[in-house]
C-alpha cells in the first residue's frame, strides 16, 4: 500500500480506504522489529509499538461489536491488557488478529451500508457526551480513524527511540522503493 489514500468513488469507500491506510502504517511501526524490541518500553509511559496495535485492533473490534449490538459492559481489565501483547505472542499472530479484525470491520460496514445507522452512546463511561443518544456509523469510522491516527503516532516515537527508525524509510524498505539521493530504505543495523 502507497504512503498516500488511493482515489476513493464515494463516503464509505472513502473511510474505509482511510481506516485501511492508518492500519497499513501502524503495523509498519512494527516492521523489522525483534520480539523484545516490538515490546519494549523505552519512555515513561508503558507503551509498545506491539502494544499500541493490539489496542488499536482491540479498540476497532470493540466498536464494531457496538456497531452490530453485541457489545457488552467495558471490561476496564481487559482494556488494560489490550495494551499489551500476549506472552509468546509473534508479530505473525498479532497481525493475523488486525486482519480478522479489519476484515469484520469492512464487512459489518458494507453490510449495514447506511452511514447514519444509530450505535448506541454509552453512558457509563465518563468521556461521552451524555447529551446525545447515539453516534453514527459514520462518526464510528471517523473516531477508529483518529483513533489509530493518533496511536501510530505513539508508536512511530517509540519505534524511533527503539531503533532510529522513523516513517518513511521504513515504509521505503516495506515495499522496496530504490535507495535515491534524498530517500534511504531503513535497514536493520549490523550487530
Amino acid at each position: 500500500m502507497p504512503g498516500q489514500v488511493r482515489p476513493v468513488t464515494d463516503e464509505q469507500d472513502g473511510l474505509l480506504a482511510y481506516l485501511a491506510q492508518m492500519r497499513y502504517v501502524i503495523r509498519l511501526t512494527a516492521y523489522g522489529l525483534t520480539p523484545e524490541q516490538l515490546r519494549a518500553v523505552p519512555s515513561a509511559s508503558e507503551l509498545s509499538v506491539g502494544g499500541l496495535i493490539r489496542h488499536c485492533a482491540a479498540t476497532e473490534e470493540g466498536w464494531m461489536a457496538t456497531v452490530r449490538g453485541e457489545h457488552g459492559p467495558v471490561d476496564y481489565q481487559a482494556y488494560e491488557r489490550n495494551f499489551t501483547m500476549a506472552d509468546g505472542e509473534s508479530v505473525e499472530e498479532l497481525f493475523a488478529y488486525y486482519d480478522r479484525v479489519a476484515e469484520a470491520t469492512e464487512k459489518t460496514v458494507r453490510d449495514i451500508a447506511d452511514l447514519d445507522h444509530p450505535v448506541p452512546i454509552d453512558h457509563s463511561v465518563p468521556w461521552n457526551p451524555k447529551e446525545y443518544d447515539a453516534w453514527s456509523l459514520r462518526w464510528v469510522l471517523l473516531h477508529l480513524i483518529q483513533e489509530t491516527a493518533r496511536h501510530t503516532g505513539h508508536a512511530d516515537v517509540i519505534r524511533q527511540t527503539v531503533d532510529g527508525a522513523t516513517a518513511y524509510p521504513l515504509m521505503a524498505a516495506a515495499e522496496g522503493w530504490p535507495e535515491s539521493p534524498w530517500m534511504k530504505p531503513w535497514k536493520k543495523a549490523e550487530a
